[in-house]
């Protein structure tokens, strides 16, 4: 790929790095497209378990490529639809991905750089990250990335954010609900692992089907449909290898077969 690399564990944990380090992981038509594929085969390699997104150099991403941009803003509104899809497909495919993501954020992540991150499940930032929304800057607006925001941090939050474009340092992001967990740059990879580690004791079922399942609900009352959904999931997910696996495993003090520590 001209774009990414990705690196397989005999764990189960794949990483896929963002390298355009010379433009600071901005992406544009080759590495969305690059992307949405990359994140396609390693949904259909069972070997991998766990999907780690990371940039090289000295920053998470810039975000959009703005010589992309400028290109969008001269073609057609047909061009720019489709276009847009594109990236909107991938960013969806992030989100939906029945596998774990932990995004590993160093440096700045900006305007689509921070869509990337709140698409992930975990973001684990290096206290010298910065994250800016900051496409009003140039005239336009965080839309596809906006849903995943929004879903991140909160509307309100996602408002100032995409209004203000401030650039936020990592003690604030955390606050906010951007990231998860926020460590020393020299302790990121460390963090990072333990991570690993601890996502690598549950089974793989599980993962799909909290994933699955906690993508159906919202915040709000606790409805007899929902209680039902509740019921119905539990009585199905009980009744799988996996879960047989799981109990024996834990009454006989043994590992699980999948728990396989990354090395």
């Amino acid at each position: 790929m001209a774009t990414l690399t990705i690196e397989r564990l005999p764990s189960g944990v794949a990483t896929l790095t963002m390298s355009r380090p010379e433009v600071f992981n901005a992406f544009d038509e080759t590495m969305i497209a690059e992307m949405d594929a990359a994140f396609a085969t390693l949904i259909d390699d069972s070997a991998v378990r766990i999907i780690v997104l990371a940039g090289a150099g000295k920053h998470f991403s810039a975000g959009a490529d703005l010589q992309w941009m400028r290109r969008a803003s001269e073609a057609s509104f047909e061009w720019n639809v489709n276009d847009a899809r594109r990236f909107a497909t991938m960013l969806a495919r992030i989100e939906s991905c029945p596998k774990p993501t932990v995004a590993r954020v160093h440096g700045a992540a900006l305007g689509g750089g921070v869509g990337l991150a709140c698409a992930c499940d975990i973001a684990i930032a290096s206290d010298a990250a910065s994250f800016s929304v900051s496409e009003a800057k140039f005239g336009i607006l965080p839309s596809v990335i906006g849903p995943y925001l929004v879903n991140a941090v909160g509307k309100r939050q996602a408002r100032r954010l995409a209004l203000t474009t401030e650039r936020i340092d990592a003690q604030e992001a955390l606050a906010i609900g951007l990231v998860q967990r926020v460590v020393p740059a020299a302790e990121l990879d460390q963090a990072i692992d333990a991570t690993l580690r601890q996502l690598s004791a549950g089974g793989p079922n599980a993962h799909r089907e909290i994933k699955a399942y906690l993508g159906q609900l919202a915040v709000g009352p606790v409805t007899p449909e929902v209680r039902e959904l509740t019921a119905q999931t539990i009585a199905r997910v009980r009744g799988t290898d996996e879960a047989r696996e799981g109990f024996d495993a834990f009454l006989n003090k043994r590992p699980p077969k999948w728990n396989v520590p990354p090395a």
